[in-house]
Protein backbone atom coordinates (compact mmCIF):
# COMPACT_ATOMS: atom_id res chain seq x y z
CA UNK A 1 0.00 0.00 0.00
CA UNK A 2 1.17 3.15 -0.97
CA UNK A 3 1.99 6.17 1.93
CA UNK A 4 -0.67 8.74 2.61
CA UNK A 5 -0.60 11.93 4.22
CA UNK A 6 -2.60 13.34 7.19
CA UNK A 7 -5.36 13.96 5.13
CA UNK A 8 -5.06 10.53 3.52
CA UNK A 9 -4.00 11.44 -0.05
CA UNK A 10 -1.52 9.08 -1.22
CA UNK A 11 1.67 10.21 -1.63
CA UNK A 12 4.01 9.79 -4.71
CA UNK A 13 7.73 9.92 -5.48
CA UNK A 14 8.46 13.78 -6.77
CA UNK A 15 4.92 15.15 -5.08
CA UNK A 16 5.15 18.49 -3.09
CA UNK A 17 4.74 18.17 0.54
CA UNK A 18 3.95 20.71 3.53
CA UNK A 19 4.74 20.14 7.29
CA UNK A 20 1.92 20.23 9.60
CA UNK A 21 3.62 20.73 13.09
CA UNK A 22 6.92 21.86 14.11
CA UNK A 23 9.62 19.45 13.95
CA UNK A 24 12.49 19.22 15.78
CA UNK A 25 15.50 17.73 13.85
CA UNK A 26 17.37 14.65 15.35
CA UNK A 27 20.97 15.29 15.63
CA UNK A 28 20.68 19.03 14.45
CA UNK A 29 19.94 22.30 16.10
CA UNK A 30 17.30 23.20 13.14
CA UNK A 31 14.08 22.60 13.25
CA UNK A 32 11.02 22.54 10.80
CA UNK A 33 7.98 24.99 11.12
CA UNK A 34 4.85 24.40 10.39
CA UNK A 35 4.28 25.61 6.74
CA UNK A 36 7.50 24.13 5.48
CA UNK A 37 7.22 23.43 2.01
CA UNK A 38 8.99 20.40 0.79
CA UNK A 39 9.29 19.57 -2.80
CA UNK A 40 10.47 16.26 -4.90
CA UNK A 41 9.79 13.90 -1.78
CA UNK A 42 11.73 9.63 -2.34
CA UNK A 43 8.82 7.13 -0.85
CA UNK A 44 10.81 4.72 1.41
CA UNK A 45 10.26 1.25 1.58
CA UNK A 46 8.01 1.63 4.30
CA UNK A 47 4.49 2.73 4.03
CA UNK A 48 4.71 5.77 6.82
CA UNK A 49 7.43 7.10 6.12
CA UNK A 50 8.96 9.34 2.77
CA UNK A 51 12.43 10.51 2.00
CA UNK A 52 13.53 14.62 1.15
CA UNK A 53 16.23 17.23 1.12
CA UNK A 54 14.67 20.49 3.44
CA UNK A 55 16.08 23.86 3.35
CA UNK A 56 19.33 23.09 5.37
CA UNK A 57 18.74 19.83 6.02
CA UNK A 58 19.87 16.72 3.56
CA UNK A 59 18.93 13.09 3.41
CA UNK A 60 15.61 13.83 6.11
CA UNK A 61 13.02 10.84 6.61
CA UNK A 62 9.45 11.68 7.74
CA UNK A 63 6.82 10.32 8.96
CA UNK A 64 3.79 10.69 7.07
CA UNK A 65 1.64 11.44 9.33
CA UNK A 66 3.02 15.08 9.94
CA UNK A 67 2.73 15.81 6.45
CA UNK A 68 -0.06 17.70 3.88
CA UNK A 69 0.43 17.31 0.22
CA UNK A 70 0.84 20.57 -1.59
Amino acid sequence: MPPSDSNGNVLATGDTVMVIKDLKVKGSSVTLKRGTVIKNIRVSDSDDTIECNAEKVKGLVLKTEFLKKS
